[in-house]
């Protein structure tokens, strides 16, 4: 997804955070809807530290070093351990950090809500996927339509599911072979087919190449892909799931890996986080999922903008 350009802080324009009044509202009425959604399916939710010894080494998500630790990009790899200590139902409304994030959809600091389910599949969590966003619906008496930015999407069930490979064939000029090999594989999603996703339906973008499924389950029968979906609606990427990986020896030598790409890069290292890696041995199947909530926010919003989500931008404090 590209960053898009920076925005004013709402400081600069008198009057703009009275106009988000509304959208702040409607923010927490989402985050108390989110909680009744989990809390009604027999979900615990659980805290977990926002800075950590080692975050999951990732070739292209820049983590920020705080002293001799890191904020989170992510809750990943704390709320599996959880998992593995046996609990079966978690969910989390985080704050997570990210280097050298900014834009109309981007912010360096944001809010993601992440939930895990064990004994399931990424096929099983796509299903609760939709039924999340139609309780969300019902609760801002919305029926089962969202309309954002002039499109109306209906949510009702079944969503669009799509392959990553059927996506390249219908809408961009090369394979997804040719766009790995070029290094164009995020920049023809972004230009050629993230534009026609999530039109009418919210659509599910699932099997991606196995090298872009980090943390993924490589699928069973076709290892060349993973088990790995994205949600998109009105053109809007919202949020990644897959079947979680529990080899931890894979995970290993998939981190190694991606530290070898930022060292190639240029790229400053991250520990390897160990204390997950000796957890995952104990991690039942499972799957999981991480979801913006300010995109989310924007989206039942009519917003434009994520700026127009939060109540202070980067630059306002």
């Amino acid at each position: 997804m590209s960053h898009g350009s920076r925005n004013k802080s709402f400081e600069d324009e008198p009057g703009t955070f009275i106009k988000r009044k509304p959208l702040l509202l409607s923010r927490a009425r989402i985050i108390q809807s989110i909680r009744e959604f989990f809390i009604t399916r027999d979900y615990l939710e659980v805290e977990t530290p926002q800075l950590i010894t080692a975050p999951a080494p990732e070739a292209h998500i820049e983590s920020i070093p705080v002293g001799a630790r890191y904020l989170q990009t992510s809750p990943e790899l704390c709320m599996k351990r959880l998992l593995a200590l046996g609990f079966p139902r978690i969910f989390q409304i985080a704050r997570c950090f990210r280097g050298e994030e900014r834009g109309d959809l981007h912010l360096p600091e944001f809010s993601l809500l992440e939930w895990y389910r064990t004994g399931i599949d990424y096929r099983v969590l796509m299903v609760e996927c939709e039924n999340f966003f139609l309780f969300l619906a019902h609760q801002l008496d919305l029926g089962t339509a969202l309309c954002y930015r002039g499109v109306t999407v209906d949510l009702a069930a079944p969503w669009e599911r799509l392959s990553v490979q059927a996506a390249f064939e219908r809408y961009a000029a090369v394979s997804v072979d040719q766009a790995l090999r070029d290094d164009t594989f995020d920049q023809t999603m972004v230009s050629k087919i993230e534009p026609h996703l999530g039109m009418k339906k919210p659509t599910f973008l699932y099997d991606y190449p196995a090298s872009l499924g980090a943390l993924a389950r490589l699928k069973p029968g076709n290892p060349s892909v993973a088990e790995r979906f994205e949600i998109y609606v009105a053109g809007i990427e919202l949020a990644n799931g897959f079947s979680e990986l529990n080899d931890a020896r894979e995970q290993r030598l998939r981190f190694e890996k991606a530290l070898a790409q930022r060292a190639f890069a240029g790229k400053p290292a991250s520990p390897m986080p160990e204390g997950f890696l000796n957890d995952l041995r104990e991690m039942p199947e499972a799957a999981g999922i991480a979801l913006g909530v300010d995109r989310l926010v924007m989206l039942f919003g009519d917003a434009r903008t994520i700026d127009e989500v939060v109540a202070f931008t980067p630059e306002a404090v």
